[in-house]
C-alpha cells in the first residue's frame, strides 16, 4: 500500500514539474491558440498516452536498462538538455516569440495532433527524470509490492499533469489575447519562460546522479 505521505510528495513534485515550462506545455499551448481548444485536447490526450507509456515502462524495468547502459542514460539525458537548450534560444533570442504569441502553423488532423503530442511527451527529458529519479524515491519497501506502488504514485502524477495541462489548453486562447493588448507583459513571460527553459537544460546536463535502481 502507498503510503500517503509519497502519494502527497508525488503530487507536489508533480505539481512544480508542470507547471514550469517544458515542451509539454509549449505543444500545447501552440495548438490551443492557433486550432483552438479541441486540438489542444486531442493533443494532451497524445500527452497522456506518453505518460502511460512512461508509467509502464519505468515500473516494467527501463531503468534497469539504463543501469546497465549508462552511457544510454547519459545520451538521452543530454539530447534532452539540447532540446530545452534550444527552446530557450528561441525565446530568448532577439526576435523571439512568446509559446502564448499567435503563430501561422498548419492546421494538422487530428490523428497528427495526437502523434505530435505523443512524441512530444516520449522525448521531455522532464518526464523521464520524474519517472526514472524521483518517483522511485517515494516507494518504501516496508510497505510491499513495489511495482503496484510504482504504478499508483505514477497514476497520482498523470492526474495531476493531466489536470493543470486541461487548464492550460482551456485558458491559453484568453491568455494569448491578454498578453497581445500588453506588448510589455508579452516580452516578460518569453524571457521568464527562456531563462526557466535555460536553467532547467543546465540542471539536467549538470546532474551526475544515476538513473534509480528498480524496486
Amino acid at each position: 500500500m502507498v503510503e500517503l505521505s509519497g502519494a502527497v510528495g508525488v503530487a507536489l513534485v508533480a505539481l512544480g514539474m508542470v507547471l514550469t515550462p517544458g515542451p509539454n506545455m509549449i505543444y500545447l499551448v501552440s495548438r490551443s491558440i492557433t486550432q483552438g481548444r479541441r486540438a489542444g485536447v486531442v493533443s494532451l490526450g497524445g500527452v497522456a498516452v506518453g505518460f502511460l507509456v512512461y508509467l509502464v515502462a519505468a515500473n516494467l524495468g527501463l531503468s534497469a536498462v539504463f543501469l546497465a547502459v549508462p552511457e544510454l542514460y547519459v545520451a538521452v539525458k543530454l539530447a534532452g538538455a539540447a532540446y530545452l537548450a534550444r527552446l530557450a534560444w528561441s525565446a530568448l533570442r532577439p526576435g523571439g516569440v512568446s509559446v502564448f504569441a499567435p503563430a501561422d502553423l498548419p492546421q494538422d488532423s487530428s490523428r497528427r495532433l495526437f502523434a505530435m503530442g505523443l512524441t512530444t511527451n516520449l522525448l521531455n527529458p522532464k518526464i523521464a527524470v520524474m519517472y526514472l529519479s524521483l518517483i522511485p524515491q517515494f516507494i518504501s519497501l516496508e510497505k510491499g509490492d513495489v511495482l503496484l506502488q510504482g504504478l499508483v504514485l505514477g497514476s497520482v502524477q498523470i492526474a495531476v499533469a493531466l489536470a493543470v495541462n486541461l487548464g492550460i489548453v482551456l485558458a491559453a486562447g484568453a491568455v494569448a489575447v491578454f498578453l497581445a493588448r500588453r506588448p510589455s507583459w508579452l516580452r516578460a513571460q518569453r524571457l521568464l519562460m527562456g531563462t526557466v527553459l535555460g536553467a532547467l537544460a543546465v540542471s539536467v546536463a549538470a546532474d551526475t546522479s544515476a538513473p534509480a535502481a528498480p524496486g
